[in-house]
């Protein structure tokens, strides 16, 4: 298995990640709405993890919000924090380096919001702003939220978002309250459609493939 510069360097293994995308108009969605699809999810199998039920938190402020709860992931339109969105929570590990980790969630995430965005039920009111994006990872012993495990991810972080974004100028800022799980917010000076991304998410893996 090939390691990336941060387990290297660190020991590190970043597992568990969540990628989050933040809606454009949240306040349009209408979450029960979203019980339903998360429930067709699971009748027709759509996404590459076995889906399982539907947990609905709608109750909770700024709470997890609805949850598709899966076997190696779950799918969630979230609340956390008073900030909507779609986001993917990888449970069960993921082989490659860091940087494939992160590609493998980045993209689940993107083709989660692909489906819900054509979906006909949710009447065009579910979009990624195209903006927005923040990963996390939900492993507080395996990437404590120290200076240190920041310091030595920066360099991997933008190096991915380098293939992901492109020229697309960007800002990455880490969450620095150790009470919180580690990650970091990227919000990009212009608009990325989820297509582009996926198509990012492409050409990295042809040309580490070396299909390009």
């Amino acid at each position: 298995m090939m390691q990336g510069i941060l387990e290297e360097a660190t020991g590190l293994e970043l597992q568990h990640i969540n990628v989050k995308l933040l809606l454009q108009d949240p306040g349009q969605l209408d979450l029960e709405t979203v019980v339903n699809v998360f429930h067709s999810w699971i009748q027709e199998q759509v996404c590459e993890e076995l889906l399982l039920d539907v947990a609905d938190y709608r109750h909770v402020y700024r709470g997890p919000g609805v949850v598709l709860i899966g076997h190696e992931a779950d799918y969630s339109i979230d609340n956390t924090n008073g900030r909507l969105g779609i986001r993917y929570n990888r449970k069960a590990s993921v082989e490659g380096s860091n940087p494939d980790r992160l590609a493998q969630a980045v993209r689940a995430a993107l083709i989660a919001a692909q489906h819900l965005q054509q979906d006909t039920h949710l009447n065009n009111k579910c979009h990624f702003n195209g903006h927005d994006i923040e990963i996390f990872v939900n492993d507080r012993i395996l990437v404590p939220n120290t200076a240190e495990t920041r310091q030595a991810a920066e360099g991997e972080f933008r190096t991915f978002l380098s293939a992901l974004l492109g020229p697309v100028a960007y800002d990455l800022e880490f969450q620095t309250d150790r009470r919180r799980l580690f990650g970091a917010r990227i919000r990009t000076e212009q608009p990325l459609s989820i297509v582009d991304l996926l198509e990012s998410l492409r050409r990295r893996e042809a040309r580490n493939h070396g299909l390009v």
